[in-house]
């Protein structure tokens, strides 16, 4: 049986389609994620890749990881101005300083929220009781990108102090880990 894939051109780095991306789109991308780790590091690379494409933050993503401490979230909570000199020098990630100061914040917010329901995954997943939501998109071009969920996710993680998490971002992230499948009803990897 011939193998589909949602047509949106996989990140395509050079002129050629990225091994990684295509990767990521057939085993990561629409799957249900509950590992707060892996929710914690999926909404920091989310988060860089405001203004730059997907592609590149795939084909930086073993960077990012080795950078940012495997995306311990208690580890990158603590951070000091030692380590954020040190981020603003690694050429392998995005070093741009709003966007480290960013994932910082955004440890601390992910730790309250943690303590307060047990897991960033409980939190993050109520808000679909969950379950996934499916679009059930035929045409890849139908998908928004942003909706009234990500927009309700978004007003929440900001009024808890989280940046680089509008709309559009969360949406992604939301596609990122699961909680809405945009895979194409023709796609193998549904």
């Amino acid at each position: 049986m011939e193998q589909k894939r949602c047509d949106f051109g996989f990140g395509t780095l050079h002129g050629s389609a990225s091994e990684k991306y295509i990767l990521y789109h057939d085993t990561r991308w629409c799957k249900p994620e509950h590992n707060d780790k892996e929710l914690f590091a999926m909404l920091v690379l989310e988060g860089m890749q405001a203004g730059v494409s997907w592609g590149l933050i795939l084909e930086k993503e073993e960077n990012f990881r080795r950078a940012f401490d495997g995306f311990d979230p208690d580890t990158v909570a603590a951070y000091g101005e030692e380590k954020i000199t040190a981020l603003m020098q690694d050429k392998g990630i995005i070093r741009n300083r709003s966007k480290i100061m960013a994932a910082i914040g955004n440890a601390r917010a992910f730790l309250k929220i943690r303590r307060e329901f047990g897991s960033f995954d409980a939190f993050i997943w109520d808000f679909t009781d969950g379950k996934t939501v499916d679009h059930h998109l035929s045409d890849i071009r139908d998908m928004p990108s942003h909706d009234a969920l990500s927009a309700q996710v978004s007003a929440e993680l900001k009024r808890r102090g989280f940046k680089f998490v509008g709309p559009t971002i969360v949406y992604s992230y939301l596609q990122g880990i699961g909680i809405i499948n945009d895979h194409a009803e023709y796609c193998t990897f549904r």
